[in-house]
């Protein structure tokens, strides 16, 4: 057993998405939280910006003792983790689970990807689909709009459906029976999501996908923690209320834990 924490990060709110089915399938892990707030969104930034984003969030993380760090961030792996090195700590993205899952899910072989402009420009879904299931046909769109409506609470507003079905257009004509949602952020706009694509097509939570391989990977490495229970803190690079406000809306429950302010230009 191993009662070290699990270390998340995301450019924002979306990876709350990822520690709610941590906190689901884990619930006696202890977890540390960056969101990095103050330079949200990932998504429209270069490649060595984003490389220099993410070795200050792993550097933060691993000022604690901690056992993995999960990338719940699409554009943060899809960017950054092929090109990372060993570690001392186990590091996972959530791009290899989502792909792993939408190829085993598909039945007729239509795949979409949603995701950030960078993440949809790397194009790391595609690649690990196609190595998984090399017969897949596969569409992507970048939805620039999506991770600011999130940030800002518009979930299930008429600006929010309009923006959806322009976007989701194209993959809805395309025929896929499995869409990624290949951000974070993006499970919050499930609702309007479903609404515009029609229930037969199947969502992929690429955080809850990561969720997954995490318990998977810490039960077969013996690093399961068996803490009564799971305490959790969070971390920011801005302003803290309203994270504590709207992460609550990701998680489905309050955050009740005190969230601290950060100079992530330290690390």
């Amino acid at each position: 057993m191993d009662n070290r924490p699990i270390g998340v990060f995301d450019s924002g709110l979306g990876g709350l998405s990822c520690v709610k089915e941590i906190m689901r399938l884990m619930p006696n892990e202890n977890i540390i939280y960056f969101g990095d707030t103050g330079r949200v969104p990932y998504g429209s930034r270069s490649q060595e910006t984003l490389m220099k984003y993410v070795s200050q969030d792993i550097r933060f993380l691993k000022s604690f003792d901690i056992k993995m760090i999960i990338i719940a961030c699409g554009t943060a792996s899809s960017a950054v983790l092929p090109w990372h090195g060993k570690d001392d700590v186990k590091i996972m993205g959530v791009v290899e689970p989502a792909s792993k899952a939408a190829a085993s899910i598909t039945k007729n072989g239509k795949i979409g990807v949603l995701g950030t402009s960078a993440t949809i420009k790397y194009g790391r879904y595609v690649e690990k689909i196609k190595e998984l299931r090399p017969s897949t046909e596969i569409i992507q769109k970048a939805c620039p709009m999506f991770v600011p409506l999130v940030e800002n609470g518009y979930t299930n507003s008429e600006v929010t459906r309009i923006i959806a079905r322009e976007y989701l257009e194209d993959i809805k004509a395309f025929g896929v029976d499995t869409l990624i949602l290949g951000c974070t952020h993006y499970p919050l706009l499930k609702d309007v999501i479903c609404e515009v694509m029609g229930n037969d097509v199947t969502l992929i939570n690429s955080g809850a996908t990561a969720a997954e391989c995490a318990a998977d990977v810490l039960k077969s490495c013996d690093m399961l923690s068996d803490a009564k229970e799971g305490e959790y803190k969070y971390f920011v690079s801005d302003a803290s209320e309203d994270f504590t406000k709207l992460g609550g809306l990701f998680l489905e429950r309050p955050i009740v834990e005190d969230v601290k302010k950060i100079d992530i230009e330290k690390y």
